[in-house]
């Protein structure tokens, strides 16, 4: 559910604005640091989930407003080489303020305990995460098959000219996309600091994953996203488990079998 959170953020921006955001690790990054200095103020787990992704969103927005936006005529590789240099200006700049030691969370106290299912028991705040990560995928999937908001996202998708033609400001909503796929990111970070702590880098480590979780279930596929997270999860744990000294090779494995049979991801679309 993690990697879904991340995933879909980085799809929907790749879907709308067909930018590969390389920087979506520092937004899961930011969301940490985030989540980390509200709760440290408030005491309160539910405040630092609720306020550090509108935090990221706003950092998002300023860098697709004030850098991105300049670069959508010139290709893929000026928005790669910039968002690649976003990755090292937000390390450089979470070192600064919060230093290079690992932080961590506790979860909240009504999370903190164990839920027996059968014969095992799994911890409650693992249970939140998988529970929380579905209603996201389902918030998601109404949002944009179910309101007109997702109609022109949609429609912005296959025909851009087109949406701008009838009205809308193709702009404004890149903006909000943006802003939305940073959000996702940074409630992403925040859930994930009681279970893996918070440290300069952890967004890089978990962009390899991220991005072939974008390749498996197709670039631009909210479903794809859920799919190649459940599919990669999976691979990863039982890899693990079973050939430790394997298991990255498996999850690229994995991405190979998946592109041999369809090259654009089970539910990918073809690059405009």
């Amino acid at each position: 559910m993690l990697l879904f959170l991340l995933s879909v953020g980085l799809t929907l921006i790749f879907g709308m604005l067909d930018v590969i955001n390389l920087a979506h690790g520092s937004f899961y990054t930011l969301g940490a640091y985030a989540g980390l200095a509200i709760a440290a103020v408030t005491g309160d787990f539910w405040i630092a989930l609720a306020l550090a992704p509108v935090v990221v969103a706003a950092v998002g927005a300023l860098i697709e407003r004030g850098c991105l936006r300049a670069l959508y005529a010139r290709g893929p590789n000026a928005q790669v080489l910039l968002t690649f240099g976003f990755i090292y200006l937000f390390d450089d700049l979470v070192k600064w303020i919060w230093g290079a030691h690992v932080r961590s969370m506790p979860p909240p106290a009504m999370l903190a305990g164990s839920v027996a299912l059968g014969a095992l028991r799994f911890p409650s705040y693992r249970l939140f995460v998988i529970v929380f990560g579905l209603a996201v995928a389902g918030l998601l999937w109404l949002l944009l098959e179910r309101t007109r908001l997702g109609a022109i996202l949609r429609a912005g998708v296959y025909d851009r000219e087109m949406t701008a033609g009838l009205g809308v400001n193709v702009h404004r909503v890149f903006t909000g996309v943006f802003a939305v796929g940073a959000a996702l990111a940074a409630v992403a970070g925040v859930i994930a600091v009681p279970i893996q702590a918070a440290y300069p880098g952890m967004g890089v480590e978990i962009l390899v994953r991220t991005l072939i979780v974008v390749v498996i279930g197709g670039l631009g596929s909210l479903k794809g996203s859920l799919a190649g997270s459940l599919i990669l999860g999976q691979a990863e744990t039982f890899g693990k488990a079973w050939f430790p000294d394997t298991s990255m090779f498996i999850i690229y494995g994995v991405m190979v079998l998946v592109l041999l049979a369809r090259p654009t991801g089970l539910f990918g679309r073809e690059l405009r």
